[in-house]
């Protein structure tokens, strides 16, 4: 895992030894990327989906219909407070990282503990299937194969946050990946910003699984994303090891354990 450590030299002659400034750039993008990526949700909102957030300098969540997630600027009561008028009575959402204090009106419905795992630097999987950019036209098939696995994560409007890919056969959508949540360092948009992308929806047909169209999908999203100079980074669920096996093949590697919190205003 990368860390913002700073190693000293045991060797300099105090004397003359002078303090190292820790504002050098290469500090900073390590720092930056812990930051952000312990509240990915929170930096997407403040970045490249500032467009889809709702809500204030404390507390954001994503439009109702596009992402049922939300995230606080830290983990305090304040800044859950300011969630209150964002969120309707018996809604339902997500909270991803530390958890702040709960008040009455908010109940814990789950807490699901994953892996945060980034992407490796090359990927070797050929990309030798057809896959296909989905858009407007197979929002509902997205939807319907999403869910049909994975429930509660994935809305119509997903699709709007980043680009999707599908594997169709007999006509039909069978396998599908593509990015959620995507977030920056800064509000620029040049490479080495520490700029970041989440691989989601990542899911295949009962019917077609074993064909390896998840590793061809996955191998399609990570190349345009580092081309790009764009870190690609995932989430998993602790107790999916088939799915954290093949991420490992792929060469992604641990980061941290990070919790999903559904989380019910009453």
């Amino acid at each position: 895992m990368l860390t913002g450590s700073h190693i000293r030299n045991s060797h300099c002659d105090k004397a003359t030894e002078k303090k190292q400034p820790v504002n050098n750039s290469k500090y900073h993008k390590l720092k930056n990327m812990e930051t952000m990526l312990d509240n990915p949700a929170w930096w997407a909102l403040n970045s490249y989906h500032a467009s889809f957030a709702l809500g204030s300098d404390l507390a954001k969540r994503y439009r109702p219909g596009v992402l049922p997630f939300a995230a606080c600027r830290s983990a305090t009561q304040n800044c859950m407070d300011k969630l209150d008028p964002l969120i309707t009575t018996g809604e339902s959402f997500y909270l991803i990282g530390d958890l702040p204090p709960l008040s009455p009106i908010w109940v814990m419905e789950l807490e699901l503990p994953c892996a945060q795992l980034i992407g490796p630097k090359e990927i070797t999987v050929p990309e030798d299937i057809p896959m296909y950019l989905l858009g407007e036209a197979d929002k509902d098939e997205m939807y319907e194969l999403i869910n049909s696995m994975q429930p509660g994560y994935y809305n119509r409007d997903t699709r709007l946050l980043g680009e999707y890919y599908g594997i169709r056969q007999d006509g039909r959508l069978v396998s599908m990946a593509g990015e959620r949540m995507r977030l920056s360092a800064t509000s620029g948009d040049s490479p080495g910003s520490g700029r970041y992308s989440e691989l989601s929806a990542i899911c295949t047909h009962p019917q077609y699984t074993g064909r390896q169209y998840a590793q061809r999908l996955i191998a399609r999203l990570c190349r345009m994303q580092l081309e790009s100079g764009i870190t690609p980074f995932l989430h998993v669920a602790k107790s999916n090891t088939r799915a954290i096996r093949l991420y490992e093949h792929l060469g992604f590697t641990h980061r941290r354990e990070i919790s999903f919190s559904r989380i019910r205003k009453v």
